[in-house]
């Protein structure tokens, strides 16, 4: 007997199977009976059936707060980080909790099981940290949650930064993250990529960068932050977040770092949406988009996953929580248009940040999470296509969300009633 069955869905590799789940974990993989016993069937006929997505970078402490305190004019990521510093003065930890748990409820009911969240370390009263250690404690039910200690004004720029990062990992913030090209030099950038990834070998955690996240090409933090994981034997456990400058990079000098990212075993994490709208501002024409050599690293063997990075914040006015608006966009960006290619950026919102987040019980097998979504769509490369509704979300084997085809009828477990009036869902 079984919890759950999901009967007849197409997995993302093309073959059709029924999902048989009891508790927390998938039991069956199989083609079952049609009368199994279950204590409830769900019909996936036609359907793609998917591991639930994963955002492997966000910042939930800044989401939701578009025009707050003004709105970011240049639409530049300078000016977005100065009108973050403004709100950071003037909000609370309530406000930063509730907001990010109404992003939360969002991310669930699209099939988003997975976040990884970045939280400012560059305030002494670290009420980021707070509220999203708070967020991570209510949500854990149907919601995993990664945070990255960020010393957003750069690790010694700030005079605070560093005690301030150390008090966060103390406090239970997962991953150690940086942002080397915003630190005052270019050796103030390498020195702090060496002393955050001492940091993360000496507590055994994970490191997630924000790495050369600009258009200057002689920004190349990417290779030291390479060189420490080698040093330090983090291969596997670190990844370099945007590194946008390589657009802008010579060739020759391009063909020496990838070698050393994949020996290395760092990962990569662009974020399609958020490096299009910010890189190139300062071009005229050509204008540079702004978004690193994906299949290239691909073809290398290196790890790329996409990342949404901000929705309605001071840096980005749009977004809906829909990783396969990430996946569309990428698509676009890095002229992925091959069947082959199409179907890899689905599995950059699923499979390939699984593996950058480390989740050792994630997707469609026995034994693992049973933690799935179903799809009003065919396939992978149609679910990119046309970011179809998700008709069901089941997390940790409960159904957490349901949608009824052609029905805007949303069941979600926890906070409904926010995430009908925040985001119009009837």
């Amino acid at each position: 007997m079984f919890d759950i069955v999901v009967k007849g869905g197409t997995l993302p590799e093309g073959t059709r199977a029924d999902i048989g789940i009891e508790g927390d974990r998938i039991k069956a993989v199989d083609v079952l009976p049609d009368d199994v016993d279950a204590g409830e069937v769900i019909d996936a006929t036609g359907d793609l059936v998917s591991p639930p997505f994963v955002d492997p970078h966000f910042h939930l402490d800044a989401t939701l707060s578009y025009g707050l305190p003004r709105i970011n004019a240049s639409g530049t990521l300078l000016e977005g980080i100065a009108l973050w510093g403004e709100l950071k003065q003037v909000t609370n930890v309530e406000a930063i909790r509730d907001r990010a748990l109404d992003y939360c409820d969002w991310a669930v009911s699209m099939g988003l099981l997975t976040i990884r969240s970045h939280v400012d370390t560059c305030d002494d009263t670290l009420k980021g940290v707070e509220a999203l250690l708070e967020v991570r404690e209510a949500v854990k039910g149907y919601l995993d949650l990664q945070l990255v200690a960020f010393p957003q004004d750069g690790l010694y720029r700030d005079p605070t930064a560093y005690d301030n990062t150390i008090r966060a990992l103390d406090m239970g913030v997962d991953v150690v993250g940086g942002i080397p090209h915003f630190e005052r030099t270019m050796e103030d950038g390498a020195r702090s990529v060496r002393t955050l990834c001492e940091i993360a070998a000496e507590r055994g955690l994970m490191v997630d960068m924000h790495c050369d996240e600009t258009d200057d090409p002689h920004s190349r933090h990417i290779e030291t932050l390479a060189a420490e994981a080698q040093r330090l034997g983090l291969q596997g456990r670190v990844a370099g977040s945007h590194l946008t400058s390589m657009h802008s990079m010579d060739n020759y000098y391009v063909s020496k770092l990838l070698p050393l990212m994949a020996e290395a075993g760092v990962a990569a994490i662009p974020n399609p949406l958020i490096n299009i709208m910010l890189q190139g501002r300062h071009d005229t024409f050509p204008k540079r988009r702004g978004l690193t050599r994906v299949k290239e690293m691909q073809a290398l063997g290196i790890t790329v996953g996409w990342g949404q990075d901000c929705v309605r914040d001071p840096w980005y006015s749009l977004g809906t929580a829909d990783m396969l608006d990430v996946a569309f966009m990428g698509l676009h960006v890095a002229q992925m248009s091959s069947p082959e290619e199409m179907k890899r950026c689905f599995d950059m919102v699923t499979e390939e940040n699984a593996r950058i987040l480390n989740l050792d019980d994630y997707g469609l097998r026995v034994g693992q999470r049973a933690s799935l979504v179903v799809l009003d769509a065919g396939d992978a490369i149609e679910a990119v296509r046309l970011r179809p509704d998700r008709l069901t979300v089941i997390s940790n084997g409960k159904v957490v969300s349901q949608k009824a085809r052609n029905d805007a009828k949303l069941r979600l477990n926890g906070r409904p009633e926010s995430v009908r009036r925040r985001h119009n869902v009837n």
